[in-house]
């Protein structure tokens, strides 16, 4: 496969607001050894990439700068002790970074295949929310078939994720979202939607015995409301914090009904923790998606040119789903 000395991609100017994001070109970069090169037909927006944007989320050392955490294309190229892969097959893949591009380069471990029958646009929508709610809701959480889950922003690409997959794994879920029509949308995919403008959810899931495991993002005034919405045993598992990182929290609920508070940030993990993840989704994830039982609810596609609309799209909380841009 021929590949240029350059490429389009785009990168943040300066911290700031979505009009920072700036289409450029740079060298295409090369794998090292484990790595491969992938031509990136398509490639997923997250709100980590608007973090990064803003001046919020810094890379860690030695990943691009530029924004991108997932994609999907065709191998371009393999580094020194590639076997899994070879120039020309079709994968999607966890980034370290650098999505916003025609090529990038990530560990060889981190890329997946293409399930039956999703085309590339909705394998690129798949890898930073499967990884996020596999590590968080199963491994941390460790969500069981039979126990009741709360997904606080469910109408979101990680939320949607997070119902579909602990549904199709046999637990009940409970999901939050803004306005009676995205709420709607989480019941579709089969949660008790709840309309957080208008209902009380702690309310809710104490009436139904509690939350098993609270799969949260908003943090803030949410931290004390879900430690009371969870049930004996339960477990909150944090991965963001849109209302803010700080609480005044009285623990000794903690000890006396024995409740877990934990969380984790994917995009720090070592490469080996990616690369086990990745097999996680590969044996337990992928089957359920290729049997029609989970998928990507795919809400918009903008051309790479017009990153900045996307992230202007997601920050005004519009999307039901991933967004992704079109590359090729």
């Amino acid at each position: 496969m021929p590949i240029p000395d350059t490429m389009r991609c785009v990168e943040i100017s300066a911290p700031g607001g979505p009009d920072v994001l700036r289409l450029t070109e740079r060298p295409v970069p090369m794998p090292s050894a484990g790595e491969i090169l992938i031509a990136i037909a398509h490639a997923g927006v997250n709100r980590p990439d608007c973090l990064q944007r803003a001046g919020a989320y810094d890379p860690p050392p030695g990943a691009s700068d530029l924004p991108g955490l997932e994609a999907a294309g065709t191998v371009a190229a393999v580094g020194e002790g590639v076997g899994r892969w070879k120039v020309g097959d079709e994968v999607c893949a966890l980034l370290p970074g650098g999505g916003y591009a025609d090529y990038a380069v990530t560990p060889a471990e981190h890329a997946l295949p293409i399930p039956a029958g999703l085309t590339l646009a909705q394998a690129a929508a798949l890898p930073e929310t499967c990884f996020t709610v596999w590590s968080n809701v199963f491994d941390r959480g460790g969500l069981r078939a039979g126990e009741r889950m709360l997904v606080h922003g469910g109408a979101s690409g990680i939320g949607t994720t997070a119902i579909q997959l602990a549904v199709a794994r046999g637990a009940r879920v409970w999901a939050t979202a803004g306005g009676p029509e995205r709420a709607a949308r989480c019941t579709d995919l089969g949660a008790t939607g709840i309309d957080y403008r208008s209902e009380d959810f702690v309310q809710i899931l104490r009436d139904a015995g509690g939350a098993d495991v609270i799969l949260d993002m908003v943090g803030g005034d949410y931290i004390v409301r879900n430690l009371k919405a969870l049930a004996e045993d339960g477990r909150l598992v944090q991965i963001a914090f849109l209302n803010g990182p700080k609480a005044e929290v009285n623990f000794a609920p903690l000890m006396t009904r024995r409740l877990t508070i934990t969380g984790s940030t994917l995009r720090p993990r070592s490469d080996a923790e990616k690369a086990r993840l990745a097999e996680a989704l590969r044996t337990e994830v992928w089957p359920l998606i290729e049997a029609g039982r989970m998928g990507p609810i795919m809400d918009r596609a903008f051309p790479l040119k017009e990153a900045a609309a996307a992230h202007a799209h997601m920050e005004n909380g519009g999307p039901v789903g991933k967004i992704v841009l079109n590359v090729a």
